[in-house]
């Protein structure tokens, strides 16, 4: 042992004290504003479906049709492999899980759609559908074939079809009460969201709805969909979308990119409207740091060539789609569209294969972390929190099994968990 250091200080106690007092605020503030990741499960995906289609089969049928598309198209995990291009140690796993999921749980988020994909319909059509949708989605919850998230997409703020979407949002929610209540898989999308404004009429609504039903304050939320430039750069130069999430006062779940209606905004051509044009990556980038540290999350947006036809066109569709979501998730968009049941084999593909070819490195890279050995990499707290979020994420969507991430990092769901969401002011995180 060396000799003990003498520790002489000059600050008054007092000096700490003032500086913390003054700092209360902020410290308020950064609580309020950046709570960090609510540590809920986020779906890989939302399918949307048009109001008058869905059913109570339309997750099943997904489903389905995905098996098909995949005994048709890639009937064993060779043929898979070749065209997607994985490598042999990923083609049996993926392709195994890939059907085990479409057969357990084809859709992980589903939005019955009322606004572009439903368009314009007569007063008493869209009343008729809308208690159709809260029936067949109270039912589906209540015997267990719901997704594990499912609302609807109602019309925008926008007064055209303002009283529309209004009502729409109301006959549903009122629908789902009267049949037991709110499903905790509830999701809402307001769309076209173009000024702060638009967020606030909409927390002004769910406001008035939670009165008068007697909901706890607070207890809806709902997803920003960002389809318009002005919703990335306001008028007077700033990122309008954080002044959104600002307005939605807690309640915004997610911040979805819309490629197609973003890109026709901005004048580009339909050939070229694609989530990889840079405009979309600027726009995404923005939605990103805007979100980052408050509970919401970003969602990518969707292709819209779809895997039909003949096989060759089949391919190369899967082939797009695949790379679009391998591109996405290691951007950190963990989450995107999908438009038909042909997409869902190669969004589990991609999604499955990210999770899969990292795992063993990122469980090693914690496990050292942990019992604090020395390896190739110096992790920090930031780091640990990360490598746990990614094998989460894995464990959520059926890449990982709980057993092999406990295998390789010695850690429960629980420790994971622990890690991937530590209190603001955490300069280190303790082993279990």
């Amino acid at each position: 042992m060396g000799q003990q250091e003498k520790v002489a200080t000059s600050l008054a106690g007092a000096v700490g004290e003032e500086i913390s007092a003054s700092l209360a605020p902020v410290d308020a503030e950064l609580e309020r504003r950046y709570p960090g990741d609510p540590g809920t499960r986020q779906p890989v995906h939302t399918v949307y479906v048009p109001g008058d289609v869905f059913d109570a089969g339309t997750v099943r049928s997904w489903g389905d049709q995905a098996l098909a598309a995949l005994d048709e198209h890639a009937p064993d995990a060779a043929s898979f492999a070749r065209v997607l291009g994985l490598g042999d140690d990923l083609a049996e796993p993926v392709y195994t899980r890939v059907r085990a999921k479409l057969e357990r749980e084809p859709i992980e988020d589903l939005r019955v759609d009322f606004e572009d994909g439903y368009g314009n319909r007569t007063d008493a059509e869209e009343d008729e559908a809308a208690a159709r949708a809260a029936r067949l989605i109270a039912e589906a919850y209540e015997q267990g074939t719901a997704a594990p998230y499912m609302g609807i997409r109602m019309k925008c703020m926008e007064a055209p079809v303002r009283a529309r979407g209004i009502r729409t949002l109301d006959v549903f929610l009122s629908g789902l009460m009267e049949a037991g209540g709110l499903p905790d898989g509830l999701v809402l999308t307001l769309p076209k969201v173009t000024y702060p404004e638009q967020v606030t009429a909409m927390v002004r609504l769910l406001e008035a709805f939670e009165k008068a039903r007697g909901l706890t304050p607070g207890r809806i939320g709902f997803e920003i969909q960002i389809e318009t430039s002005q919703s990335i750069l306001a008028a007077d130069g700033t990122a309008a979308v954080a002044r959104m999430i600002q307005a939605a006062e807690g309640r915004a779940t997610g911040l979805h990119y819309g490629t197609f209606d973003y890109s026709a905004c901005l004048g580009v051509s339909a050939a070229h409207q694609a989530s990889d044009h840079p405009a979309a990556d600027h726009a995404k980038a923005v939605m990103q740091v805007a979100a980052a540290g408050t509970g919401v999350r970003v969602s990518d947006g969707s292709t819209n060539v779809l895997p039909v036809g003949p096989t060759a066109k089949v391919h190369d569709a899967w082939r797009l789609h695949y790379g679009l979501t391998r591109r996405a998730l290691a951007r950190a968009y963990y989450q995107g569209w999908d438009m038909h049941p042909g997409h869902i084999p190669t969004r589990y593909a991609a999604v499955f294969a990210f999770y899969r070819e990292g795992f063993e490195q990122a469980a090693a890279r914690l496990a050292r972390y942990v019992n604090r050995t020395g390896g190739d990499v110096m992790d920090e707290p930031a780091t640990a929190k990360a490598l746990s979020g990614y094998l989460l994420r894995g464990l959520n969507c059926g890449a990982l099994d709980n057993g092999e991430v406990a295998r390789l990092t010695g850690l429960t769901r629980t420790d994971l968990e622990s890690f991937s969401a530590p209190r603001r002011g955490d300069l280190t995180v303790s082993a279990q």
